[in-house]
């Protein structure tokens, strides 16, 4: 993965599968502190302490489809690589958080990469599930939770025309954050 916003849609995806119908995103950057965290929370159905021990075991996976799980040792690896690392809090039955830590400075720190179009693809192919964002970088904070945003829409729904429409001029607002 070539940026940490495709981390971020990995670790999302695999929330969604494990049944969240919650997500929290907080992306905290602080130059001051030479620091950028990203944690996600959900509330799936989270994991029992043995697979909670092999999660980051990239031959390890739960999904059938295939038998290796690259996406949380690869986004650990992206950390650790920046002088930071990763770490996972999950119970089962009750959801994950997940949250890497970097050194911003860092030479071999990932980008951002397009934040708005993961966030758009995530909200648009998930109307199920209610997604909370927060970005805090250097004292400035961008909110934005799907709930609040749907209200302001006919049905409630972001597959509209005006519905695509709000959603991406709520996201826009990410442009130069």
């Amino acid at each position: 993965m070539e940026d940490l916003s495709l981390h971020i849609l990995d670790v999302v995806e695999n929330s969604i599968d494990a049944g969240a119908r919650k997500v929290e995103i907080k992306i905290y950057e602080d130059l001051k502190k030479d620091l950028l965290e990203i944690e996600i929370i959900d509330d799936g159905k989270g994991m029992d302490e043995g697979t909670l021990e092999k999660a980051l075991d990239p031959f390890f996976t739960t999904k059938t489809v295939r038998k290796v799980g690259l996406g949380l040792s690869l986004f650990r690896e992206a950390a650790r690589m920046a002088n930071g690392d990763l770490s996972i809090r999950s119970e089962a039955g009750r959801g994950t958080t997940i949250r890497a830590t970097f050194q911003h400075s860092h030479i071999d720190r990932k980008p951002m990469g397009d934040l708005e179009e993961t966030l758009f693809t995530l909200i648009i192919g998930n109307p199920e599930v209610v997604f909370s964002f927060a970005y805090l970088k250097n004292g400035k904070m961008f909110n934005m939770n799907t709930t609040g945003l749907k209200k302001k829409l006919p049905g409630n729904y972001f597959s509209s025309s005006e519905g695509i429409k709000v959603l991406r001029n709520e996201l826009n607002k990410l442009d130069g954050f």
